[in-house]
């Protein structure tokens, strides 16, 4: 009689050389999420041409522009607690394909309303596609590689966003808007067969739901590259749980904390990215610069966005993340505070602007990584995503408020000034998060039988 062999998967990923298919899932996360970005930032570029066109007001048109964000949070909240459920993979191909569809769809309506439903169906599936991306790469990349595999991922986020706004200039003279919609539609759509060809389920919900061991070697030898015998049991080491109903688990004794500080974070975080790159051109051209100039300053935040992330992710690997977040975070508040100061027409300009970049949005991408190793396999997607949708609410009261301190007669300055306080509050929350053992950080074994 054979003896079975233990083998715990969250080890056996951490303990092995990093595998080209391991690698392949950072490539195919990155595209999702690059076209994430592409459906996310469409709408910016084609309103001009759809204003002209229908001949309607900006505010008329508004409701179009506010559809998708809530449709985020709704596909945010809604993902999280299926993908627990059903499982990452098919959770993640479902949401591609919601959000290329009624993209696609949106270029054949004729009316504002009909096309903020659309937007809104859209926005559901691009709000249902990011935390999967993160939850399933989160769980196949080792830990000393964790943070930085996914912030590169996330990286892929800033080229759609720019690659969608070439795409728009160069069909819109020719083809007009629609075409540039059906483009947007199109290209994640294409990815769909290579999601089903090539991504894995996660090998740890699979063992936390009971999967046969069997199953469990065929997916996990599959993405590193082993050949198992046949005769292993794998185990995936949760922490003990008061209730295996996910909503349950960010509330429970232990989660509750840190679910909390987590939300506020990327929540102060997001207000701060939204009213920067929402308002620093406006803000800049009142202050006296042209419109040329504010839009290539406002453009160095998202280079240093860039750059950030991957440095933060690349520093989280090496020492506690939880730290590197905050520290980035207080820099971020650090730089606004000092454009406040020089004001916009200082030499300075574009280097605070690209360090605010660099500090906000690597800090908030770090926070994209910090996440998932925060709560146990079972309600991993659903602690993610519910944070992630909690976090849209901040960019909605960014890009609010923005407005709303311009109308009350507030000038650049006082401002960015002010900005200060959500940056250093999202550097204290994130501390906060990291006090509980939980997680990764806190576990016993669930055997896969």
């Amino acid at each position: 009689m054979t003896s079975s062999k233990t083998i715990d998967i969250k080890s056996f990923i951490d303990a092995r050389p990093i595998a080209p298919y391991q690698w392949l899932l950072v490539a195919l996360c990155f595209l999702v999420v690059a076209a994430d970005g592409m459906d996310v930032a469409i709408m910016g570029f084609v309103a001009p041409s759809i204003i002209a066109d229908w001949g309607i007001s900006r505010p008329a048109f508004g409701l179009v522009m506010s559809a998708a964000p809530i449709g985020l949070v709704i596909g945010a909240l809604a993902a999280g607690p299926a993908s627990d459920k059903i499982g990452r993979k098919w959770v993640l191909i479902t949401s591609v394909f919601l959000f290329g569809v009624f993209t696609i769809a949106t270029a054949f309506t004729h009316s504002p309303t009909s096309m903020a439903i659309l937007r809104l169906l859209t926005g559901i599936g691009l709000g249902a596609a990011m935390p999967n991306t993160t939850t399933l790469l989160s769980e196949y990349a080792p830990q000393r590689k964790r943070s930085l595999m996914i912030t590169i991922m996330f990286t892929g986020f800033n080229l759609g966003s720019a690659l969608i706004g070439f795409v728009a200039g160069w069909l819109i003279p020719v083809h007009g808007w629609r075409a540039v919609l059906l483009v947007g539609g199109a290209l994640p759509l294409a990815l769909i067969p290579l999601q089903i060809w090539l991504l894995p389920e996660s090998a740890r919900l699979l063992a936390v739901r009971g999967a046969t061991s069997k199953r469990i070697g065929a997916v996990l030898g599959r993405v590193c590259g082993e050949r198992f015998a046949g005769n292993e049991v794998f185990v995936s080491n949760e922490p003990p749980l008061p209730t295996r109903k996910p909503i349950g688990v960010l509330f429970s004794q232990g989660y509750g904390v840190m679910t909390a500080a987590l939300w506020v974070t990327y929540f102060m975080g997001l207000l701060v990215i939204y009213l920067l790159t929402g308002w620093l051109p406006t803000l800049m051209k009142d202050a006296g610069l042209t419109v040329t100039a504010a839009a290539n300053v406002t453009a160095m935040f998202q280079i240093g966005g860039t750059i950030g992330a991957i440095c933060v992710g690349w520093m989280m690997d090496k020492v506690r993340p939880a730290p590197v977040i905050s520290a980035a975070y207080l820099g971020g508040g650090l730089c606004v505070l000092g454009l406040g100061w020089i004001g916009a027409m200082s030499s300075s300009l574009t280097l605070l602007v690209f360090a605010a970049g660099f500090c906000m949005s690597g800090a908030q991408t770090g926070l994209n990584a910090f996440a998932p190793g925060r709560y146990p396999t079972v309600a991993r997607a659903t602690g993610v995503s519910w944070m992630l949708g909690v976090g849209r609410f901040g960019s909605i009261f960014g890009s609010a408020i923005g407005g709303a301190l311009l109308g009350f007669g507030w000038q650049f300055g006082a401002i960015l000034a002010m900005l200060a306080v959500p940056a250093t509050l999202a550097a204290i929350a994130i501390l906060l998060a990291q006090r509980v053992k939980t997680g990764d950080t806190a576990a016993q074994p669930t055997v896969a039988h």
